[in-house]
């Protein structure tokens, strides 16, 4: 039996290396319900992570980032910036353990951060030191064509230098219009360390923004001469997400630098179905219908054209966890000819309106169908829990009183005796199993019956997020 599991582990083991050898980055979908102990299940490898949907949509290039309640959507651009930035560099021959989130960023890696998050026109680089193939090239020539970052007089970008803190905010100062303190900069009561005196206020200006509140490990905002890649990152997600007091960065403005630079397909939509992070799940399909005539590759297609979609990503809502889906839009068809085209996969901006809250009465009649079906789920799943705990359990209790009869039959007492000690040892460990599955089961029916009445009564301090018929959005690839 012993050996039968060992082999049965090792396969396991070896496929789950496998798997991960040959597989981008994997996206853990939280599925299981929530409990005390952040139960989750499922992964799903994903290596077009591209849309985001829920709570209000907002802008990015080459994806679709959406907050809910806190900052979902920074935090999910930030990590899709940096795993786009790793691979740039990578295709142009870094060595894969040469990027690391942690290091001071580099004056390339700011550009192409402020390039994806702001939409910059392309341009090009002329640096004596930037050369044709650089991994940031295109990138370093956006922010220089935009105004946001400049060479130096002698003719050079210095790209590999790393940019000191006092530089990042300078940067970023330029990018917003807010009121500031002057004086020392101050963040969270105590003095920033690093920020010569030509960069106070641009330092006041971004602590006042509120946009250092997204950005990972205060300590070293204060105390560190450089940021990190990954806090850099942030800040430049929370720019974003904070477009409303960005210099020229609305949505407006932002679809006209697009389509400055070559172009764009704009679509308008109104969804059919209703997606849900409660309910959804990786690759369900949904569809929409334009609202206006669209052009896709030359081709128009009228008002009433059928968007196909699929969802991509989700993450359940839990205890101090909002819930988010990320989605795809793949095709567009013309009902009266049939005539499909594949959507561009690359995303230039997006907005949303109206979002996660459908009328009262709708929410109304679908409350005893959802709330009995999130309740029955979580009943299911801890039931079917406990099942598997008590047959693991039984199982190694057989082996182990196995094992105490034929040790001590064959002259081992002191082996026997340990044997029936591990009898003790996995009873108590299942008393301890089936007691944790009871509290989180009881909690998770409480909590999923508490969040559909709050989605009943006031949907806009639901713990999750949605997309419900009629909702209309606007897209732009």
């Amino acid at each position: 039996m012993k050996i039968a599991k060992k082999l049965f582990a090792t396969t396991i083991a070896f496929a789950a290396i496998a798997t991960v050898a040959f597989a981008e980055e994997p996206k853990v979908e939280a599925y299981a319900h929530p409990t005390l102990f952040g139960t989750q299940s499922q992964t799903l490898v994903d290596a077009e992570s591209t849309y985001q949907t829920g709570g209000q949509i907002l802008k990015t290039k080459n994806r679709l980032g959406v907050k809910n309640k806190g900052d979902v959507f920074v935090s999910s651009w930030s990590k899709d910036l940096l795993k786009a930035m790793k691979e740039s560099q990578e295709r142009a021959g870094y060595s894969k353990d040469m990027f690391n989130p942690r290091k001071p960023i580099l004056r390339s890696e700011l550009a192409f951060a402020l390039a994806e998050g702001l939409n910059a026109p392309k341009g090009e680089a002329n640096y004596s030191d930037v050369a044709n193939g650089y991994w940031a090239q295109e990138e370093i020539g956006a922010t220089t064509k935009a105004g946001y970052m400049i060479g130096y007089p002698s003719g050079v970008f210095k790209p590999d230098q790393p940019i000191t803190k006092a530089e990042v905010f300078a940067t970023i100062a330029k990018q917003i219009d807010v009121k500031y303190n002057d004086g020392v900069p101050y963040y969270k009561g105590k003095a920033v360390q690093y920020i010569p005196s030509w960069a106070y206020n641009a330092t006041n200006e971004v602590i006042a923004s509120g946009l250092l509140n997204s950005v990972p490990d205060a300590n070293k905002v204060i105390n560190a001469e450089y940021l990190s890649k990954e806090q850099v990152a942030y800040l430049v997600g929370a720019l974003k997400k904070n477009s409303s007091f960005a210099k020229g960065m609305t949505t407006a403005s932002a679809a006209k630098s697009c389509c400055k630079a070559g172009g764009v397909t704009t679509l308008k939509i109104k969804l059919l179905d209703r997606l849900s992070a409660k309910t959804s799940n990786v690759g369900e399909a949904f569809t929409a219908k334009t609202t206006q005539d669209a052009v896709v590759d030359g081709v128009t297609f009228p008002c009433g054209s059928i968007v196909r979609g699929e969802v991509i990503e989700v993450q359940r809502p839990g205890v101090n966890k909002c819930g988010f889906i990320k989605v795809r839009f793949n095709k567009i068809k013309n009902l009266e000819d049939n005539c499909e085209k594949a959507l561009p996969s690359s995303i230039a901006s997006a907005s949303a309106d109206d979002v996660k809250n459908p009328n009262f009465v709708a929410r109304l009649l679908g409350f005893p169908f959802t709330g009995a079906g999130r309740i029955v789920g979580v009943a299911g799943r801890t039931a079917s829990s406990a099942v598997n705990v008590a047959a693991n359990g039984l199982e190694e209790i057989g082996d182990e009183l196995g094992n105490t009869f034929v040790e001590t039959l064959t002259l081992h007492p002191g082996r026997g005796m340990a044997s029936a000690g591990n009898v003790l040892a996995t009873t108590g460990k299942g008393i301890f199993d089936f007691g944790k599955l009871i509290v989180s089961g009881t909690f998770g029916v409480l909590y999923e019956l508490g969040d559909e009445i709050t989605y009943v009564l006031v949907p806009s301090l639901s713990n999750s997020s949605s997309l419900n018929p009629n909702e209309e959005l606007t897209i732009v690839f």
